[in-house]
C-alpha cells in the first residue's frame, strides 16, 4: 500500500475535479477534425483577397474580419491539440494532432503573409480615408496606424524579397548555438554525496548549485564552464555573427541602431532601456548588501559564485494541500476587490486548472487558452509553499487573459511580452505580502523573505546585467569591432564583478557564462523581464497602499489587452515606464526586504 501511494498516478486515476475541462473547447475530437478541415477551406477563400486590400474600405474590412475569424478557429485547433498532448505525452494520437496543428499554423501563416505588405503599400492618405468613411473599420484603427508608423522601415517589395531569402541564413547562428548547446556539448561527471559518478547536464546544473554540499556546487560549476571553455572559439564566432546579423538588418531597415529596431515593434523609447540600466547601477549597493547577508547566513569566510544558488534558509517543511493553497490565495488577493476574487474562485472550481502530476503529463506550469476558451492553467501541484506561489502566478496570467478577452475585440484580445509578466508578478507580490504578515514562525518568515529577495536578484538585477551585456556587444559591432572570445570573456567578467561587488570571489570560470545564455540569440529581449517585474512591484504597492483607486486603475489595465502600446497601457494602471521611478520604487521594496531579513541575521 505504501509503495502504491508513491507511484505516479495514471491520468484516469485522478479525480475529474482536479482536471481542466477541455470539452468546453471541443466536445470530442471529431469536432476538432471538422474545424481542421474547415480552416483550410477558409484560408483558400482568404487568398482571393490577395492584391485587393487597397481597393476600398469594405474589401479591407471584409478581409481583416475574415482573417480574424480564421485566426480564432486556428487558435482553438492549435491550443486544444497542444493541451491534450500535455495531459499525457505518451498518447500518440495527441502527439500527431499537435504536430498537425503546428504544421497547419505555419502553412496558413505563409498563405496569408500578403496582408501586412499589402496594407503598408496602401498610400497613407487613402488608408486614413478608409478608416474615416467606414465605421466598421474603426476597430482596426490602432492596428492600421501602427503598420503605417513602421512603414518608413519597410523596404521595396524586391528588397524585402531578397531579405526574406536570407532569413534562414540570418537565423543560422542561433541554430548552430542550439546544436552545440543541446546536442554536442558534454559536461562530464562529478561525484555525488555517496561518492558515485553522476553526469552534469543542463537540467541538473541548478540542482547541483542548490546542493548543501559545497564540494558538489564547486565541482558542478567548474565542470560546466570547463566544457564551454573548450568551445569558446566556436561559440564566440557564432555569437559575433548573430550580433552582426542584428546590426546589418537594422541598417538595411534604416534604424539608427539594432537596439532601436528591437524596441520599435512595441514602440518603446530607448530611454526605457537606458533608465533600467542606469537606475540599477545607482542602486547596485543593495545587491552587494544582500550578497553580504548571504555570506553571513552561509557562515562562509569566502563566498564564491557557485554559492549564490544554495538556499540560505532551508525550505520550510510545511505541507499545503491544494484546497488550503486556494484559500490562502483568496485571502491574499482580497485587496483586488470582490469582482476579481469572485472570478478567480470561478476559475479555481470551474474547469480552468489541471492540478496534479500524472504519468506522461508535461512538467512545470503555464497559463494558456484562446480568445474563446477558458484561460486554462497547467500545474503539477505537490503541496509546497512554492506551489502556492505558482498558482498565484499563473492565475495572474489567466485573469489578465480573462479581462482582456471579455473587454476587447479579438484583434486586441492578447497582451505583449512587455506587459505579460506584470499581472502574474502582482499576484505573487500580494501573496508574498500576505504570507509574510500572517507568518508567526521565524524560519518560515525568513524563508519567504529570502524567496522574495531571490526573485529580485534573479529578475531585476541579473536580467539587467544580461541586458547591459547585449547593449555593449551590439554597440561594439556597430563601432566596427569584432566580438572575439577574449573581448566577450573580459567584458562579461568585468560586468559580473561590478554587479556582484567585492563580497564575492569572482571565479575566473564565470567569464564563460555569456556562452550558455540562449536568450542572447534573441537580442534585447531579457530587459522586459526586469521592466515588467519593476512595474508589477510598484503596482502591488499602490494597490496595498491606495486601495480602491489603484485597484480600479489596475483592472482597467487588465481590460485593455493589446489596444495600445505597452508604455501607454501601463500608464492606465498608474506606472510610467518611460520614467526611472518604477525601478527606483522597486529598489525601495528590495531594500525593505533586506532590512527585514538583516534583523534575523
Amino acid at each position: 500500500m505504501a509503495q502504491d501511494s508513491k507511484r505516479l498516478k495514471k491520468r484516469e486515476e485522478i479525480d475529474n475535479k482536479y482536471k481542466w475541462n477541455l470539452q468546453d473547447m471541443y466536445p470530442d475530437d471529431e469536432v476538432w477534425e471538422k474545424d481542421f478541415a474547415s480552416v483550410r477551406e477558409k484560408a483558400k477563400e482568404l487568398e482571393g483577397y490577395s492584391g485587393r486590400l487597397g481597393e476600398n474600405s469594405e474589401v479591407l474590412f471584409e478581409a481583416l474580419d475574415k482573417k480574424d475569424q480564421l485566426s480564432r478557429m486556428l487558435g482553438n485547433i492549435y491550443v486544444y491539440a497542444r493541451m491534450k498532448k500535455d495531459e499525457d505525452n505518451n498518447i500518440t494520437k495527441y502527439q500527431a494532432m499537435s504536430e498537425k496543428a503546428q504544421a497547419l499554423s505555419v502553412e496558413i501563416g505563409t498563405q496569408l503573409a500578403f496582408f501586412t505588405p499589402e496594407i503598408i503599400d496602401i498610400p497613407e492618405e487613402r488608408l486614413l480615408s478608409f478608416i474615416d468613411e467606414n465605421e466598421k473599420l474603426k476597430v482596426y484603427e490602432f492596428l492600421l496606424k501602427d503598420l503605417m508608423r513602421q512603414k518608413q522601415h519597410v523596404l521595396s517589395k524586391q528588397e524585402e524579397y531578397i531579405i526574406a531569402q536570407f532569413g534562414e541564413l540570418v537565423s543560422a547562428p542561433e541554430s548552430i548555438f542550439r546544436m552545440i548547446n543541446n546536442a554536442d556539448i558534454k559536461f562530464g561527471y562529478i561525484k555525488d554525496d555517496e561518492g558515485d559518478d553522476i553526469e552534469v547536464t543542463h537540467g541538473r546544473f541548478i540542482s547541483f548549485l542548490e546542493s548543501p554540499n559545497r564540494r558538489i556546487r564547486e565541482d558542478a560549476f567548474n565542470a560546466l564552464y570547463a566544457a564551454y571553455e573548450k568551445q569558446k572559439n566556436t561559440i564566440a564566432s557564432t555569437y559575433n555573427y548573430s550580433t552582426k546579423g542584428d546590426v546589418v538588418l537594422a541598417k538595411l531597415r534604416k534604424y539608427n541602431s539594432s537596439l532601436e529596431e528591437a524596441l520599435d515593434g512595441d514602440n518603446i523609447p530607448i530611454k526605457v532601456y537606458d533608465n533600467l540600466i542606469q537606475t540599477v547601477h545607482e542602486n547596485i549597493d543593495l545587491l552587494h548588501r544582500y550578497i553580504n547577508v548571504r555570506k553571513k547566513m552561509l557562515n562562509l569566510d569566502d563566498l564564491h559564485i557557485y554559492d549564490l544558488y544554495t538556499p540560505i534558509v532551508k525550505e520550510v517543511d510545511r505541507k499545503i494541500p491544494y484546497e488550503e493553497g486556494l484559500r490562502i490565495i483568496e485571502k491574499a488577493l482580497q485587496p483586488m476587490g470582490e469582482e476579481y476574487v469572485t472570478i478567480m474562485k470561478e476559475g479555481f472550481h470551474g474547469g480552468w486548472i489541471d492540478v496534479y502530476e500524472n504519468e506522461g503529463k508535461t512538467s512545470g506550469a503555464y497559463s494558456f487558452g484562446t480568445y474563446d476558451s477558458f484561460p486554462y492553467i497547467l500545474l503539477n501541484y505537490s503541496d509546497t509553499i512554492k506551489d502556492v506561489f505558482t498558482i498565484a502566478h499563473e492565475m495572474g496570467h489567466s485573469m489578465h487573459s480573462y479581462y482582456s478577452r471579455r473587454n476587447q475585440p479579438y484583434v486586441y484580445g492578447g497582451h505583449s511580452i512587455f506587459t505579460a509578466e506584470v499581472a502574474s508578478t502582482v499576484n505573487e507580490a500580494l501573496l508574498m505580502d500576505y504570507m509574510i504578515q500572517q507568518s508567526k514562525d521565524k524560519t518560515e518568515k525568513m524563508y519567504l523573505l529570502n524567496y522574495f529577495m531571490e526573485q529580485f536578484r534573479g529578475t531585476l538585477f541579473r536580467q539587467t546585467m544580461f541586458a547591459e551585456f547585449e547593449k555593449m556587444t551590439h554597440e561594439a559591432v556597430e563601432a566596427g569591432e569584432v566580438l572575439t572570445k577574449d573581448w566577450l570573456c573580459n567584458t562579461y567578467y568585468d560586468l559580473n564583478k561590478f554587479y556582484y561587488g567585492n563580497e564575492l570571489i569572482h571565479d575566473k570560470a564565470i567569464q564563460m557564462e555569456w556562452a550558455r545564455i540562449p536568450h542572447f540569440y534573441s537580442a534585447f529581449y531579457v530587459y522586459k523581464y526586469a521592466t515588467g517585474y519593476s512595474a508589477a512591484i510598484e503596482l502591488s504597492r499602490k494597490i496595498l497602499d491606495e486601495g480602491k483607486i489603484a485597484r480600479n486603475r489596475y483592472i482597467d489595465f487588465l481590460k485593455s489587452g493589446n489596444s495600445n502600446y505597452p508604455i501607454e497601457l501601463l500608464k492606465i494602471a498608474g506606472v510610467d515606464m518611460a520614467s526611472p521611478k518604477p525601478i527606483r520604487n522597486a529598489m525601495k521594496t528590495f531594500k525593505e526586504l533586506v532590512e527585514q531579513f538583516e534583523m534575523f541575521v
